[in-house]
């Protein structure tokens, strides 16, 4: 039997999408394929140290969104290159010294979906799983993705950008005269709904800005399209291949598809895939998604998130380079009605990873 290879799986980290991270570390572990890969589990802390962690223990609550947290016992390790492949190598006295074939980054948000642990990856002379430096820095920033995709002839919501959290009386009234109220404002380099506010009025504006500011010092505050949320899952390097289509709806609980909705509360949303849309509608959407993978340079894997609205128009809404991948979320659930079940749609990642290397 051929040698197994060693996929360095990289999880947890510094964003506010720590405990999310978790989540889908946990599903790709629970899944991947162990006849043909050896996880390397490396859990990073929310003060960004970086463990080297055994599969049977690397979680604590690992069955509660709420209180999941990542096991600190591990041994305490850094990446480095080594002559034909990564070394994981401890950064006290230890006899561990593991190698890794492929990073596998499961990191969420700035310090993983930014282009962080990519240009790491690329230092380390490693193939790494999903998007390289650029298209994960460009599709994380959602202004220069927003700019990109305009330049492309692509649609997406009307937006104005506020920096540092300051907004001056002449930005508020133009953001009110061009976009008008409700607004959804949120980071500009962040995800999962973290930070993400829906304003109504100017003191809800002002209010949720700050909010917004905690998170990221670059703030985007669009204007609402009023639409079905469509999600589609793209996949591949030169020649993408899109899913079917999906719809998110949230429920009455939630005033829209937030945080809670995607990984707290079980119910938050009804998902339907695939999204009960026309042929036609559901083409173009696969093809627009198609469209902005190839626009944001991005490689491996992609969730595009756009509106559909009554009059048939596709608005995109979001990019996510490291889409979730809980047991809940939507990008492995599009592909597992698309014919790819988890397990071999791990496989299809790490192979398109090490394809990019090798080119």
């Amino acid at each position: 039997m051929d040698q197994k290879v060693k996929v360095g799986i990289v999880f947890g980290g510094r964003s506010a999408e720590h405990q999310v991270s978790l989540q889908s570390a946990k599903s790709i572990i629970d899944a991947i394929d162990r006849t043909r890969y050896e996880p390397v589990l490396i859990g990073i802390t929310e003060q960004g140290q970086w463990l080297l962690n055994d599969a049977t223990d690397f979680l604590l609550n690992a069955t509660d969104p709420k209180t999941i947290e990542l096991n600190r016992q591990g041994q305490p390790v850094t990446l480095a290159a080594g002559d034909q492949r990564g070394s994981v190598i401890p950064t006290t006295q230890s006899p561990i010294n593991a190698q890794v074939d492929v990073l596998f980054p499961v990191l969420h948000g700035p310090y993983g979906e930014d282009g962080s642990i990519q240009g790491l990856a690329r230092l380390a002379n490693l193939p790494c799983v999903g998007s390289g430096i650029l298209g994960s820095a460009v599709g994380m920033d959602k202004d220069i993705a927003k700019r990109l995709l305009i330049h492309a002839g692509l649609n997406v919501a009307d937006y104005e950008v506020v920096r540092n959290g300051q907004l001056t009386e002449a930005l508020i009234e133009r953001i009110e005269t061009r976009l008008q109220y409700p607004v959804f404002v949120k980071p500009a380099n962040m995800g999962s709904s973290i930070g993400v506010s829906k304003a109504e009025n100017r003191e809800a504006l002002i209010t949720a800005v700050a909010d917004a500011a905690r998170f990221d010092p670059k703030i985007l505050v669009e204007a609402l399209v009023v639409g079905r949320e469509i999600e589609c899952a793209v996949l591949g390097n030169d020649t993408p291949e899109a899913s079917v289509c999906g719809e998110i709806a949230a429920n009455q609980t939630h005033a829209f598809y937030d945080y809670d909705a995607k990984y707290i509360d079980a119910d938050g949303a009804v998902l339907s895939i695939p999204a009960a849309i026309s042929d036609e509608a559901s083409e173009r959407i696969r093809e627009i998604s198609k469209q902005v993978f190839t626009t944001l340079e991005c490689r491996g894997l992609t969730r595009v998130d756009v509106f559909l609205t009554d009059a048939g128009e596709v608005v995109i809404n979001e990019v996510n380079t490291i889409p979730g991948f809980t047991k809940i979320s939507m990008y492995p659930k599009l592909w597992e009605h698309s014919g790819l079940p988890y397990p071999k749609l791990i496989d299809r990642l790490i192979q398109l990873a090490i394809d990019d290397f090798r080119e």
